[in-house]
């Protein structure tokens, strides 16, 4: 393909773009009974095609994965709000010299919430340099869900260490945009959580959860679900973080309670440290 077709075909993408904006943002098109079906926006979105863009969103980041031998992946959900050592510590100083009181509150918790993102990168560099060393066929790829916090971090310590990392992102209201450390080629965007979802599980062979709130909550609960009722093969379930799961959540409650049983706690794991974490999948896997 040469340059001038790849830049026609960057434009015409671009310009789709545009026209999506444009309707979503409550500027409909004028209807054209003309314009081809699949180059009409005004189409596309109806409540009627639902299902066609159902079928893209699954179709497009498989086959995306699938040209690139993305076909195992270890998954990593946490807070998009936690932020690097280098980012806390310079938020923490703005705040002392601000001599606000609640602004240094919050500059201090974000320095103690930045060892999980300091965590999470160490994590990620430590899969992705086993695969490094493994057949292309027997490698395993950091997946985030792209945005901030614990999946920047993810996906920068696998861009450190030279690997291939996937980020499937969401189209929020506050427009979430991918992290500059997912491999440009395995940056997805999503408009239904529900296909991201799916997304998420397709490749999985573990699923490390950092602390996090109401997404990750969602996230994790989702894959212990699946694998509690045999929707999903079991894979090992990593919480990172002891004293903020166990604080969070009661899991005996749900034993004494009658609501779960017993052997259901044994679905996942407690960590503090990388290296133990990622013992623990090669362990269930035999690597």
């Amino acid at each position: 393909m040469d340059a001038n077709t790849q830049l026609n075909e960057r434009r015409l993408a671009d310009a789709w773009a545009e026209l999506q904006n444009h309707a979503v943002n409550g500027n409909p098109l004028h209807a054209d009974a003309y314009r081809l079906a699949f180059a009409d926006p005004e189409f596309l979105f109806r409540r009627e095609t639902r299902g066609i863009r159902f079928q893209l969103e699954m179709l497009k980041p498989d086959l995306g994965q699938a040209e690139q031998g993305i076909e195992n992946t270890v998954v990593v959900y946490g807070s998009a709000r936690f932020v690097a050592p280098d980012e806390a510590s310079a938020q923490l100083a703005e705040a002392e010299a601000s001599g606000d009181e609640v602004r240094l509150q919050r500059a201090q918790q974000a320095v103690r919430n930045a060892r999980y993102y300091d965590l999470a990168r160490q994590f990620a560099k430590v899969v992705a340099e086993y695969s490094e060393h493994q057949r292309p066929a027997d490698r395993i790829y950091i997946c985030t869900g792209g945005g901030p916090g614990i999946m920047e971090a993810a996906n920068r310590g696998a861009h450190e260490a030279g690997a291939l990392n996937v980020g499937l992102n969401i189209a929020l209201p506050h427009e979430q945009s991918g992290n500059r450390f997912i491999s440009p080629s395995l940056s997805f965007k999503f408009h239904y959580f529900a296909l991201r979802k799916m997304h998420f599980m397709m490749r999985a062979k573990a699923l490390v959860a950092f602390p996090g709130g109401f997404g990750t909550l969602d996230e994790l609960f989702e894959v212990l679900t699946l694998v509690q009722t045999k929707k999903a093969k079991p894979v090992p379930i990593v919480l990172f973080g002891t004293d903020y799961w166990r604080r969070l959540i009661n899991f005996e409650v749900l034993v004494e309670e009658g609501t779960i049983s017993a052997q259901d706690l044994k679905l996942f794991h407690y960590t503090d440290d990388p290296q133990e974490a990622w013992e623990l999948i090669k362990s269930f896997y035999q690597l």
